[in-house]
């Protein structure tokens, strides 16, 4: 089961996941995507912070889902930039829900593990975020706003996020990037515990999941959990490059003048909900993890 023959109006669809989730969704659906850097030949201009232009953009195109990936996913931005983080990650998707909730649209909100504080090694879809960065707040009042305002929604809370390659601002393109420059060495933490979600993997499963209509919040990450110093390694080894590279273990510390924002020890989600209602389509990370790095493969510049 897949939605087909919707209009689906998708905001911030300029990034790594709008990437796999506007390729996925146009195959089979009349998809509008929209961001207000127009960086791809398919992308129009809409600024979710405009709740004007929402307004005459769902006028105009009248859309059976909203899909909103618009957000600032930098911690240090946010942290520097809370006006910024609070208008897009927070405000930007209560414009969304106004819209929706006179339109009577089903909305689709990307959330995050890093609405949770850390302490507890796994987290379920039950379990009470307590958020440390100005990042995971405003996600948070997202969750929050969208559940207080609409009867139809889809809130996804993804983890940490891998894949679109030339669009991957994330672990794996930065660790590929001072393997260009010729790095030998790497210096990666291990005491940051989360789960990776592929790109293309939570976008085939959301194509999925709407057709259902089984409206609600679910946590949606790889099946597994890991380490920084695991996703390194296991991402080294794909590339052929384990007898080369020396991956030196440090804390999180070492990396405290760059990434400052506070993060939590353990970003593990579970997919509690996915598996009981047996709509749980997400791989292994290991799984995932192969297949981005034949992409990097592919590119031959190692």
């Amino acid at each position: 089961m897949k939605v087909t023959n919707k209009k689906i109006l998708i905001v911030g669809c300029g990034g790594m996941l709008g990437q796999a989730v506007y390729h996925t969704l146009k195959a089979n659906n009349n998809v509008l995507a929209t961001d207000i850097d127009l960086n791809e030949e398919w992308l129009e201009f809409l600024d979710i912070r405009d709740l004007d232009s929402i307004f005459k953009k769902c006028d105009s195109f009248g859309p059976d889902f909203i899909i909103n990936l618009a957000a600032y996913t930098d911690l240090e931005y946010c942290e520097n930039h809370q006006d910024d983080a609070y208008l897009t990650n927070g405000l930007g998707q209560e414009n969304i829900c106004l819209v929706a909730n006179k339109h009577d649209i089903p909305v689709v909100y990307i959330s995050t593990a890093g609405i949770f504080e850390g302490s507890q090694e796994y987290y379920n879809d039950f379990d009470m975020p307590q958020p440390l960065s100005i990042y995971g707040k405003a996600k948070y009042y997202g969750e929050l706003h969208t559940q207080k305002s609409l009867k139809k929604y889809f809130i996804f809370r993804a983890g940490w996020m891998m894949g679109g390659l030339h669009k991957d601002k994330k672990f794996i393109k930065k660790i590929y990037d001072q393997l260009l420059k010729g790095k030998k060495e790497l210096f990666i933490v291990d005491d940051k515990l989360g789960t990776p979600t592929y790109t293309w993997d939570f976008a085939r499963s959301m194509e999925k999941i709407l057709a259902t209509e089984y409206y609600g919040l679910y946590n949606m990450v790889c099946e597994g959990s890991c380490s920084r110093f695991d996703v390194a390694s296991e991402f080294i080894k794909n590339l052929n490059l384990s007898e080369s590279i020396k991956i030196n273990v440090v804390s999180s510390d070492y990396f405290k003048n760059d990434y400052f924002a506070p993060r939590p020890a353990s970003e593990k989600l579970i997919n509690l909900k996915l598996k009981a209602r047996n709509i749980l389509f997400m791989r292994d990370w290991r799984v995932c993890l192969k297949e981005y790095s034949e992409e990097f493969i592919k590119l031959n510049k190692l």
